[in-house]
This record gives C-alpha cells, structure tokens and sequence, in this order.
C-alpha cells in the first residue's frame, strides 16, 4: 500500500486496447463470450474491465500497478479503465460508475472494506465479476470477491519483525501514513508481534512529504531510543532518510514497498531493506484474472485463497536482481 493523493483528486483514465481486440471485433463470429476462441488467440473479444484504487495520479506506487494492469489488457485485448480516488466514498462511486457503464470486470482495493460493501454488492446483482487486490486481505471473502492478489500485510509485518530482531534494533518506529488503512495497521501490528523490542506507531499526513519529514525528525529527537524507523512506502523512507540526517539521530531505515529511487537508497545503504508487494504483478493478475474468468472460467485459489505477491526483501545484497526491474518502471 502506499499513500493516496488528498480527496477530490482528478481521476486518471487509462484506455488500453489491443489490435487482437479490434480485429476479433471485425471477424463474424466472435462470440460474447468467445471462450475458446479467446483463450486460444489471446483476445479479450471487446472485453472491457475497470480497475478502482484508493491511490491516484502522481505516485510512483500506483503508476506500477497501472502498468502491470495495462500490460495484461494489451496481452488479452481487454479495454482498460483505470480510476482511483482517495476519499472511500468517491472510489465506492468509482465502482457504480462501472456498474452503470456495464463493465465486464471490475477490480478493486479494499483499503477501507466497508465503503466497497455496497458497490460489490450492485456489481454481483449485474452479474459482474469483481476481484480485489493490493489491501483487503481480510475483508475480500465477506465483501464477495471473486478472487484477491496481494500481500498478506500481517505476514509482512511479522517477517519484518523477525528481521529487526536478526538486525540487533530496541526501539522500532512504525510511521503510518494514513490514518484507518487497514493495511497499513496490520503491517505495524504485525511488526509488533514478533519484534522483541519496543514498536511505537506514528500518524503522520501522507500527502505533505515536507510535514512527514518534519514529524518524523520531531519525535526522533524527542526519543533517542528510537534506533529504526520503519515506514509504509518507498516515498516515506526517503523522508526518514532525511528525518535522521535533520535530527542528528542514530536510527536505521527499513521500509515496505519499493520503487526506483528506493533502490538506489538500499543500494547506497540508506535503507536497511524494503519489503516489496510486487505492484506491478498485482495489477498484471487482476487484469489477467479477469479475462481468464470470462474466457475460460478460470478462478484462481478456487475463489477461497488468496494470490499472494509477497513480501520479498530487497536488501544491499540482492537489490542488483531487481535494479533494472525498477529502472524500467515496473517493480
């Protein structure tokens, strides 16, 4: 997960189709459904899917599940709509937006579970599928997804935990940079129960880098016990990059989620390790899920598991295996 711009941000609209469509389009007898044609040739036979987030224009973190999700509709000949907004009440109007346009899919995040509730539920009554992924890991079964892809954000949490005791560390600052994400709340939670030492969380407001910047240095003087700051997206870990060097404090930096300046900060040994989702590979299965619903009635972990993409670590050790990944703006 990471931060959404402030409420009432401009939607972006993401339109992808590929020649497979069009050309399925012009053949006489491509069928609706068109499953084994399809399947076989790639085409999403004027499939159209939209993708709502809680993330928006302008963060690097929901560029790369956009990416992800524009190169599997390119893949199948699927239409891609991509929307996000960071208030739940406009994303719940994201999705009856969809509703009401007859998408043939829907995908969506479940950052806040009881906003969606009811725009799922308008989705189902028309018979549309809709899959979640990236937050929700929780809430996807009982908000009536068909499928999730994501972290599983208590895991990671715990996993980082564990690290943070193999790293020596006492007194953990866990920086939450949305206040009620569940996902978010479930990585700290999960951090302190498995880190032997002190885990503090700390709110700070996720869209004014320069005031996450300052909080952060703020209680780091207040507390020089503090020896590691942990944040919830790459953006944030180079503020507490910045947080440490301002207040003169002796804290290391760890981080979940990545992306290309955070590799170079783990590279240069700013940031300790960072724990990556996959992005990129969440919006891709979502998308792809979707089209292998329609075309061939596909429902991945039989529609009770989730799909997980992560966490994996990315240290100074291998952070060269994904370097170019990142460079090229898709992990």
């Amino acid at each position: 997960m990471n931060t959404p711009p402030p409420p009432h941000t401009s939607v972006r609209r993401t339109r992808v189709a590929a020649l497979a469509s069009a050309l399925c389009l012009l053949v006489s007898g491509c069928s609706v459904l068109g499953a084994a044609d399809d399947a076989a040739n790639g085409s999403g036979g004027g499939m159209r899917v939209t993708l709502v987030t809680h993330g928006g224009q302008g963060d690097a973190f929901w560029d790369l599940v956009r990416r992800g999700a524009e190169a599997a509709a390119a893949k199948d000949g699927v239409d891609l709509t991509y929307v996000g907004d960071a208030d739940p009440a406009a994303q719940a109007d994201l999705v009856r937006d969809a509703v009401r346009d007859k998408a043939d899919g829907i995908a969506v995040t479940l950052a806040k579970p009881a906003a969606m509730r009811g725009p799922v539920a308008q989705a189902k009554a028309a018979g549309i599928p809709v899959v979640g992924l990236n937050s929700g890991i929780d809430a996807w079964r009982p908000t009536g997804l068909l499928e999730y892809f994501g972290q599983d954000e208590s895991v990671a949490g715990r996993a980082v935990g564990d690290k943070l005791d193999g790293l020596k560390a006492e007194h953990a600052l866990c920086v939450v940079h949305e206040r009620g994400n569940v996902a978010l709340e479930a990585r700290c939670a999960g951090v302190r129960k498995t880190f032997r030492g002190d885990t503090d969380n700390l709110y700070v407001d996720g869209t004014d880098p320069d005031a996450v910047t300052a909080t952060i240095a703020s209680r780091l003087r207040q507390d020089s016990s503090i020896d590691e700051v942990v944040t919830n997206g790459a953006q944030f870990a180079l503020s507490a990059v910045e947080a440490v060097r301002q207040s003169g404090s002796r804290a290391k930096v760890a981080t979940f989620d990545l992306n290309k300046d955070l590799v170079e900060a783990v590279r240069d040994g700013d940031v300790q390790f960072a724990v990556d989702q996959q992005p990129y590979l969440q919006g891709y299965l979502a998308v792809d899920a979707l089209w292998l619903y329609r075309t061939n009635g596909n429902v991945s972990g039989g529609g009770t598991a989730p799909v997980l993409t992560g966490p994996a670590f990315v240290t100074r050790s291998n952070v060269s295996a994904v370097a170019r990944f990142a460079a090229a703006g898709t992990r």
